[in-house]
């Protein structure tokens, strides 16, 4: 993958929940995405580091002002690009990454790997769903409970109509990468080898009180979120 640099500045939301900008991001055959990282500031006033992007200095203090960065989260096998240098500028955080990560990137020092159950240090705080049976990825979606915030990786995406140009633009249409609002791409939709396990954990996902939807590529939805939610996953039924 290559990467293209914007700046990256913390943008607060609500209730001790930041996120920011980073890389446009350039994957296979040339697509590319924008991408987002959050930031939570846990009840122990450390920082729980979710899908980290590009470090530069800018953002390195902006994050140290808020706080000591104790937790970094990979929610899934697709996002990693950024991992070791978070790990070198943090090096007492714990890292915490989906299941099999830690198999296919033995160079990072991965602490724990990620389960139904969250964490002790986020228990009460940050609630999290594995969505098993993707041949994609598997990808943890997150509860942030005191902002109603719930966070997808790559499993909700929503770019703009002319984020792409030429064939890449029908592909993306093709896919519900752009459309009226965010949706599962169409590859994750065919890729789901176990529906059922799969219904299973949005179920709990949809039975969150949810105010706000993050993402990592495209913009949040904050209105209506459960509503959102329920169209989203529509074709999961």
């Amino acid at each position: 993958m290559d990467t293209q640099p914007v700046s990256s500045t913390l943008q607060w939301m609500s209730d001790g929940l930041w996120t920011a900008s980073g890389d446009v991001v350039t994957a296979v055959a040339g697509f590319h995405y924008p991408t987002r990282m959050i930031v939570i500031r846990l009840d122990d006033d450390r920082l729980w580091v979710w899908s980290p992007v590009a470090l530069t200095e800018a953002l390195k203090r902006e994050v140290d002002a808020l706080g000591l960065v104790a937790h970094i989260v990979a929610p899934n096998s697709l996002h990693h690009l950024s991992l070791p240098d978070w790990q070198s500028a943090f090096p007492t955080a714990r890292l915490h990454g989906a299941p099999g990560m830690a198999a296919v990137l033995p160079d990072l020092q991965f602490d724990t790997e990620l389960t139904d159950v969250a964490d002790p240090a986020w228990a009460g705080q940050i609630d999290q769903v594995v969505v098993r049976g993707n041949a994609i990825t598997t990808e943890i979606v997150f509860f942030h409970r005191a902002s109603g915030t719930v966070i997808f990786t790559d499993l909700i995406q929503h770019l703009p109509d002319d984020w792409y140009s030429g064939w890449r633009r029908w592909v993306a249409r093709w896919d519900r990468m752009t459309g009226p609002e965010p949706a599962v791409p169409r590859k994750f939709r065919l890729a789901f080898r176990d529906r059922k396990q799969a219904r299973a954990a949005i179920g709990r996902i949809r039975a969150w009180p949810a105010r706000t939807v993050l993402f990592a590529h495209g913009e949040p939805v904050v209105e209506e979120a459960q509503a959102f939610l329920t169209r989203a996953f529509a074709w999961l039924r």
